[in-house]
C-alpha cells in the first residue's frame, strides 16, 4: 500500500534532497519552458504547501513520488 508522507514532517534538508531527486528524473515534464532545479524544486514545494499536490511513497518502485492531491483522492 502506498503511504502519504507529510512534506511539513520532513527536516528541511531531508525535503530538499526529496524535491531535487523528483524534478531531476527522466520524464519530468514542466511544459514549454525550460527551468532550473532551483526553479523546479521551489514550484514543487510550492504546489505542497498549497495542498495542490501531496507526497507518496510508492511501494511498488521504492520511490517518493509528487502526486496531485486530487488523484489520490480519486484513488483511495
Amino acid at each position: 500500500m502506498d503511504t502519504l508522507i507529510p512534506f511539513d514532517s520532513l527536516d528541511s534538508d531531508t525535503l530538499n534532497n526529496v524535491l531535487n531527486d523528483i524534478v531531476s528524473r527522466d520524464g519530468t515534464d514542466y511544459g514549454e519552458y525550460d527551468l532550473s532545479t532551483e526553479q523546479k524544486r521551489e514550484q514543487a514545494l510550492r504546489s505542497l504547501k498549497s495542498g495542490e499536490a501531496v507526497l507518496l511513497f510508492d511501494t511498488e518502485s521504492e520511490t517518493i513520488q509528487l502526486v496531485p492531491k486530487q488523484a489520490v483522492q480519486q484513488r483511495y
